[in-house]
């Protein structure tokens, strides 16, 4: 063998130009290897997306990130946003539901209540529904076992009106799924462990509140000038590095080779000595296919949601008679179209600071299971969503700008079992040489759980490369 491959530093390609892929694309870099970013689109971001309604910047894809996990604030800090982060003005939340706009109570967790003094109070249930929940303290204990549907779990507690006109909202807000189908122990793990070992849940999410740190900040962070300056920010970021970015560039297939891989690109072919794959899930199992069938199995059954976002602008003095506060969800049961509305000018103080005169709000449509409305064109959206605003909170103004923002199949869901599979699908990748998977689809939806699931994953793969190169490629 050649000196030269002796100290050469290591080429890893990145398939996917999401957060994931950007965070995957800098943690090789600070360990010394060559990277190449592939981006099937014409540009970077996955469903991070920044951009612009009459004017005033906005999000036009995810708004904001789970502040209270460092993975996502600590990228933005890296890629140089540290001063531009901000917390909502506002975290103030309402429920659309029995036929009036209710204050989201206070002391639960994921609509799981542990305060019901506070739940009462909202007037979110009805009597009959309040009665119910208040017997959840006097159950005998029910064991979730390996894994269970939160809903399934906490109507069985609650009863069903916690599921549908709590739970359901606000989980629904992550992964515009269903309560009834997703998993307990990989979509709210807190409260899984809350519920092992427990005689009353009510208990589990008092202790879980209670354990909170007496100042534990604001829950969830964005960034002046949309979330979506994010990966723009990571992308020029792995670019002074020496990465290379190449938007444009579908990934057709990957093939093993004797000393790494290579990744066919249209007309043309790419050697790398590792992969990190960074795609939707059913991408990366077409990718898998005939390398490591047994996981692209795996991958292929993982299901997706679809949403629209319909951002609105409105003259201020328009929509003076909006209430305070950040937006407001809505439970699915309710025959609603939308399924949440975020009043964004009183949500992010830059927006507000931007454009004094305009107000910014946006609705989403759309939940696993229940995509009639999206096959509908954009105008029929705006519509849908201020016939809907209209009856949530009298809003008779005429927008002066609208946008609809189309995410098809942007929410991979996570069903009971869904860890174990994603555990059988990292055991079988990690048999094959110097190739690794993470994204959205894994072990987490939000901003801090890609990052983080990235950086293990280049982590892990770096550990892997010949020694020679990465001691070169570390120099």
């Amino acid at each position: 063998m050649s000196s030269e491959a002796h100290t050469r530093a290591p080429h890893v390609a990145v398939v996917g130009g999401g957060i994931s892929g950007l965070a995957a694309a800098l943690r090789l870099l600070e360990g010394g290897a060559r990277v190449t970013v592939l981006e099937g689109s014409g540009r970077v971001g996955g469903k991070l997306l920044a951009g612009e309604i009459a004017g005033v910047p906005v999000d036009l894809g995810a708004e904001s990130m789970l502040a209270r996990r460092p993975e996502g604030v600590a990228l933005a800090r890296a890629v140089g946003l540290g001063d531009r982060l901000q917390p909502p003005a506002t975290a103030t939340a309402g429920i659309w539901t029995r036929d009036g706009l209710r204050p989201l109570p206070k002391g639960q967790v994921m609509g799981v209540p542990g305060d019901l003094d506070a739940l009462a109070a909202s007037g979110v249930l009805s009597p009959d529904g309040l009665a119910a929940a208040a017997r959840e303290a006097e159950l005998p204990p029910t064991e979730p076992g390996e894994d269970v549907a939160v809903g399934a779990y906490v109507a069985e507690r609650f009863g069903p009106e916690v599921v549908d006109r709590l739970v359901e909202p606000l989980l629904g807000g992550v992964y515009a799924g269903n309560a009834y189908r997703t998993s307990m122990r990989a979509a709210v793990p807190t409260l899984f462990e809350a519920a092992r070992g427990r005689r009353s849940l009510t208990e589990g999410v008092r202790a879980l509140i209670a354990a909170a740190p007496p100042n534990p900040g604001p829950v969830f962070a964005g960034i002046e000038g949309g979330i979506g300056q994010l990966p723009l920010a990571a992308a020029a970021a792995v670019r002074a590095a020496g990465g290379e970015i190449r938007t444009g560039s579908p990934v057709a297939g990957l093939h093993r080779t004797a000393d790494g891989w290579r990744l066919d690109l249209g007309d043309a072919h790419l050697a790398a000595d590792g992969v990190v794959l960074t795609t939707p899930a059913p991408a990366t199992a077409r990718l898998l296919a005939g390398t490591a069938d047994s996981a692209a199995a795996d991958l292929a059954e993982v299901e997706y949601a679809s949403m629209a976002l319909v951002t609105l602008a409105f003259r201020r003095p328009d929509v003076a008679g909006l209430p305070a506060g950040s937006g407001f969800l809505v439970p699915p049961g309710d025959g609603r179209r939308i399924k949440a509305s975020t009043f964004a000018s009183n949500k992010w103080g830059w927006i507000a600071a931007a454009a004094p005169d305009v107000f910014v709000l946006r609705t989403s449509l759309g939940r696993h299971g229940d995509e009639d409305d999206l096959h509908r064109d954009d105008a029929d959206l705006v519509k849908l969503s201020l016939a809907d605003l209209h009856e949530a909170v009298g809003l008779d103004a005429t927008p002066i700008a609208g946008r609809v923002t189309r995410w098809d199949r942007g929410l991979p869901q996570y069903p009971v079992g869904h860890l174990d599979r994603v555990a059988r699908v990292r055991e079988r990748v990690a048999a094959l040489p110097r190739l690794r998977v993470c994204g959205a689809a894994y072990d987490g939806v939000g901003i801090p759980a890609c990052v983080g699931g990235a950086r293990r994953a280049a982590e892990e793969l770096l550990a892997t490369l010949p020694r020679g190169a990465r001691d070169a490629g570390g120099q």
